[in-house]
């Protein structure tokens, strides 16, 4: 799907039936993740669709159909080690220049959270942008890490991060970059100390890896589908599953 904003299309006389569909697209999002970022696009525009929108939700409704069967498949041999990757979509909004904040968890070779959420504040550059969901993403394996304790399962080793902006990696192992990032104080003391207290580790990950931008940006379908795959999505009913 291609990048919509506010203004595309003339306006539906009727929102009702719009916003019906967007709520049964919100509720397959958690078994399909791959459709989480135009979604998250498209609940932005419940007030006043535009023609352009609900065609763009034909869309994803017809790209559901053509894999009805599909969803997230889970391991019964997978590992317990936690790892995520994040990802920023710089000035990712048309109609607010707004960033995109990306990010999903692994436990093990099993996809267990994911969000798409635009950033509250407008970054001043792309890894400012990548920092902030670095942050979101390690706060996020702090509450997995004490999930996984009241449980019962002990997680000592530190959660691995995966990023594709050296920038942002840079600032988070290094306390001198933060002087120079004072409008991002918290996230940055907040990663720095994640760090030191052993709880997760940031590593940079290439582009064509960065299994996050399923989240956060318009993709082609050969793009989609690969990363899909990673993700864990397939076909629940396909033969070589069973007993898996």
């Amino acid at each position: 799907m291609k990048d919509v904003s506010a203004t595309a299309g003339n306006l539906l006389p009727d929102s009702t039936p719009y916003r019906r569909l967007v709520g049964k697209l919100q509720y397959l999002t958690t078994t399909r993740p791959d459709i989480t970022y135009v979604v998250q696009q498209l609940c932005q525009y419940q007030k006043e669709p535009t023609d352009q929108h609900i065609q763009a939700v034909h869309h994803v409704f017809r790209y559901l159909k053509s894999k009805p069967t599909q969803g997230l498949v889970f391991k019964t041999n997978s590992s317990l080690q936690l790892k995520g990757y994040s990802d920023g979509d710089w000035e990712a909004c048309p109609d607010t220049r707004k960033s995109l904040t990306g990010y999903f968890t692994f436990l093990g070779d099993s996809l267990i959270t994911w969000k798409t959420k635009k950033q509250q504040t407008v970054s001043r550059s792309s890894s400012e942008a990548e920092y902030r969901s670095l942050a979101m993403l390690s706060c996020e394996m702090v509450w997995l890490k004490q999930l996984l304790l009241e449980m019962g399962i002990d997680h000592t080793s530190p959660a691995a991060l995966f990023c594709d902006n050296q920038s942002a990696i840079h600032i988070a192992h290094n306390p001198v970059f933060h002087e120079r990032k004072k409008h991002i104080e918290v996230d940055c003391h907040l990663i720095r100390q994640h760090i030191l207290d052993k709880i997760v580790t940031v590593t940079h990950v290439r582009s064509e890896l960065q299994l996050a931008d399923t989240f956060t940006k318009a993709l082609s379908r050969h793009r989609l589908h690969f990363l899909r795959d990673k993700l864990g999505v397939a076909d629940a009913y396909a033969p070589q599953l069973e007993g898996g």
